[in-house]
């Protein structure tokens, strides 16, 4: 059994891939009409037969409220690892990402946590 998609609650399925594709750089694997939304997913370049991350609407209460809940508590959704923290965190300012934690050492990983600008944080880590 293996993980192959994970889903990432957004306010705006359109803003998001925006962000995860021109921002972070992940790459668009599918984009396909399902009624009133639609079934997106991402995935890494450096593995682009991966997991994949699937940008799920918020539209049902119970969603919405989740992901709410996450971002009132500063709890991030999921965490992305990177290669160089510190580089990676540069990147990201200079594309105008707004940092709630800036890289931090918790033992034997350095921590970041941004804001996804679609309603959630997440964290990158370099291990």
């Amino acid at each position: 059994m293996k993980i192959i998609v994970t889903s990432i609650f957004v306010e705006d399925q359109d803003k998001a891939l925006a962000f995860y594709s021109e921002t972070l750089g992940f790459i668009k694997k599918h984009d396909v009409p399902t009624g009133e939304f639609r079934w997106i997913t991402l995935v890494s370049p450096e593995n682009q037969e991966g997991t994949q991350i699937v940008l799920e609407p918020n539209n049902h209460p119970a969603a919405k409220e989740y992901q709410q809940k996450l971002f009132e508590e500063g709890i991030p959704v999921t965490m992305f690892g990177v290669e160089d923290i510190h580089k990676e965190y540069e990147r990201l300012l200079d594309q105008g990402v707004k940092f709630t934690m800036e890289p931090t050492e918790m033992g034997n990983v350095t921590i970041a946590v941004f804001d996804d600008t679609c309603g959630n944080l997440i964290q990158i880590a370099q291990q």
